[in-house]
C-alpha cells in the first residue's frame, strides 16, 4: 500500500489542519512531506497567503512549502479547467473556481488530491487520497 503515499496535492483545507497544533489530518500531511510526496500549485499557495494574520504566519506558511514540487497551470490547463467547469454547470452544478484549478492540476499530474472538501468527488477524473 506504499504506492498511496506517492503523489498527493494537498488542498488548502488539509494545510490548514497542518498548522494546527495536535491536529490528526495535520499530522498525515507532515509524514507525507517526509516522503516528498505532496507537490503545491499556485491557487494554493494563494488560499493560504490571503488569509494569513501576521508576518510569522507568512513566513511559516512560506517555509512550510518551500521545498516541494510547485506545480503551475498552462494554458491548455487553463483550457481543461473550463471544460472541466462547463460540464459541471451543464449538469447543473457550480464549484468553486479554485477547486476546479486544483482538480485540473492533479489530473494532469496524475496526483490524488488531499482534501477535506467534498466537491472534489464531484469531479470526474479525480482522484481522492484517503488519509
Amino acid at each position: 500500500m506504499e504506492e498511496k503515499n506517492k503523489g498527493i496535492l494537498a488542498d488548502t483545507s488539509v494545510w490548514i489542519e497542518f498548522f494546527r497544533l495536535e491536529s490528526p489530518i495535520g499530522k498525515k500531511l507532515e509524514s507525507l512531506l517526509m516522503k516528498n510526496s505532496v507537490s503545491t500549485c499556485g491557487i494554493i499557495l494563494f488560499e493560504l497567503l490571503q488569509g494569513v494574520k501576521s508576518e510569522t504566519e507568512k513566513e511559516q506558511i512560506a517555509e512550510a512549502l518551500s521545498d516541494i514540487e510547485y506545480l503551475e497551470m498552462s494554458k491548455q490547463l487553463w483550457e481543461k479547467s473550463a471544460d472541466i467547469s462547463a460540464s459541471l454547470k451543464r449538469q447543473g452544478v457550480t464549484l468553486p473556481l479554485s477547486d476546479i484549478f486544483i482538480a485540473s492540476i492533479a489530473i494532469e499530474h496524475n496526483l490524488s488530491v488531499f482534501t477535506l472538501d467534498k466537491h472534489f468527488e464531484q469531479i470526474r477524473g479525480v482522484k481522492i487520497y484517503k488519509a
